[in-house]
């Protein structure tokens, strides 16, 4: 018995050994006829796909936390890619995943106009186009991809558009100290609105490409002279600058080139020895005064500015103003495009691309046509435009049976009916209920000043009535909506009873397909959401 003790003590003896062996001498396929344990790479399931893989790690001899089934299905490939496949850039589906130790996050807190804020724990290489995908999904909405991410620096009066490819981290970094500045999550349709119509936003006789024999851009090709580094366009105009440690603003001629900005000391001269330098871009950016003649007393309401990336206060700006808000537009710009180059075309046709790589649709969204059934036989209408139009009036049909079943089963008095059709409109997106007119610029401002942005709101001068306030040529118009009774009904317009609408939802659906008595067609309308 002894003998039995003494022979299994040995075999553990020698076991022991052998295993430790086997863990500590890692050089060495076989210890004592005892095999090393396999080599497992682990990898963060946070990392994006381009991420290098994590050293080579030994694992011990316990085995209780593995799951077998989850490591047979993870060596099984996939035979179905293209069902798992996300819409979103790896670094948005890693801010939908659970936060681990292991992944390098920071926090950020993003505002909206209604000055609601969301925090959000996000990856260090976040980018802006990645923070406005993630805040879509999780606020549900339509991504018609003009939401913009805002750099809002309160205490010195100024804000800028974050380029969708900036890391929002570095550009948080900048800071510094002060508290008071935020990223703001709002819509931006002018943001790429140049490459659609450039002439909109550069005006002829601010550009002159040196490169042509006449000195005229060809509108054409208006932007590519911008991104092309072999040509050399020129912005110039009068700008008021304001003078370094002085309260006075001075009128001087102004122009931009490549090698950045400069001020002619003669008039108009564009002469080397009368060109003085005034600012560049490749460690600075660009941004709207939001309160120029309050803060800094500028001669009108169309200011901007030079800033350098490090934190700094109001002493370190550049301070610029012209005359009307196209020409601050073109300045501003043409200084994005000389700065960034093809990377501001790649954001723009970015989701553009990712459109065409979508999968097709299923074949019984691809079966549906358009009905008519007006007849004593259903037709299938194959012409587009007869679709459309069958289908509006049928929308408007509805809502006249709507309306008049209110009245017949709710009051009958006229004007209680006709106060419950004008409370229809204030749930859509498009109405906001008791704003200034100074409010209704600041909004439309916002968000893009072109063509066909528009809101609708109460009057402040008549409350009876409403008021269409829409952009168009980069000035804001406001229309009075009146409303009109005949023979017991309600019906409003805008060019004195000329053409009638039931209520305020045909009123705008009408202006959407139709220009009519206004100067563009309603195209998108400003929105407020809360995060």
């Amino acid at each position: 018995m002894n003998d039995m003790n003494n022979t299994l003590e040995d075999l553990q003896t020698s076991a022991s050994q052998a295993q430790k062996a086997a863990i500590f001498s890692s050089d060495k396929s076989n210890v004592k006829g005892f095999p090393s344990p396999p080599l497992i790479t682990l990898r963060s399931p946070l990392l994006p796909p381009s991420a290098p893989e994590k050293k080579t790690v030994l694992l011990k001899g316990n085995r209780k936390n593995e799951d077998p089934e989850e490591t047979l299905a993870s060596s099984i490939p996939n035979p179905f890619p293209e069902l798992f496949t996300s819409p979103v850039s790896s670094v948005v589906c890693q801010c939908l995943v659970p936060w681990t130790e292991t992944s390098k996050t920071q926090v950020i807190k993003v505002y909206n106009e209604n000055e609601t804020s969301r925090a959000l724990e996000v990856p260090s290489d976040i980018t802006a186009r990645d923070v406005c995908q993630l805040f879509i999904l999780k606020n549900h909405c339509i991504d018609d991809h003009s939401w913009t991410l805002y750099e809002h620096l309160p205490y010195i009066g100024i804000e800028r558009t974050i380029e969708d490819h900036e890391p929002v981290i570095e550009v948080q970094s900048r800071w510094g100290m002060e508290t008071e500045s935020r990223l703001c999550f709002r819509k931006n349709y002018a943001k790429y609105e140049f490459f659609k119509k450039p002439l909109d936003f550069f005006p002829e006789h601010m550009v002159t490409v040196a490169d042509d024999p006449n000195g005229i851009p060809n509108h054409s090709q208006l932007v590519q002279t911008f991104l092309s580094s072999s040509t050399c366009p020129e912005i110039h105009s009068y700008l008021y600058a304001k003078e370094q440690g002085k309260k006075s603003w001075k009128k001087v001629y102004f122009v931009l080139r490549r090698s950045g900005l400069y001020f002619s000391n003669k008039g108009t001269s564009k002469e080397p020895r009368h060109l003085q330098f005034f600012a560049e871009f490749s460690e600075s950016d660009v941004y709207c005064l939001l309160a120029g003649r309050k803060m800094y007393g500028a001669p009108t309401d169309y200011g901007f500015c030079i800033k350098p990336n490090k934190s700094g206060g109001a002493r370190d700006l550049k301070l610029l103003c012209a005359d009307e808000e196209q020409i601050r537009t073109c300045w501003i710009t043409a200084i994005r495009l000389f700065k960034y180059g093809m990377q501001l075309y790649q954001n723009f046709i970015h989701p553009h691309q990712k459109q065409k790589t979508s999968p097709i649709r299923s074949i019984s969204e691809n079966s549906l046509v358009a009905m008519d059934f007006s007849g004593h036989k259903g037709r299938v209408i194959e012409n587009p435009s007869e679709a459309l139009s069958v289908a509006v009036e049928e929308g408007l049909s509805w809502r006249r049976k709507t309306c008049l079943r209110l009245n017949s089963h709710g009051s009958p008095s006229t004007s209680q009916s006709s106060s419950s059709n004008l409370a229809i409109h204030r749930t859509y997106p498009w109405f906001h209920h008791k704003i200034s007119r100074e409010e209704a610029h600041r909004l439309i401002e916002q968000q893009g000043l072109t063509d066909g942005v528009f809101l609708l709101r109460d009057s402040q001068s008549n409350p009876k009535t409403s008021v269409l306030s829409l952009c168009h040529s980069q000035k804001i118009k406001h229309f009075q909506i009146l409303p009109l009774e005949e023979d017991g009904e309600l019906f409003f317009s805008m060019d004195e009873g000329h053409t009638r609408f039931t209520d305020l939802i045909q009123l705008v659906e009408f202006y959407q397909l139709n220009k009519g008595m206004l100067p563009c067609k309603l195209k998108h309308h400003c929105v407020k959401i809360a995060l």
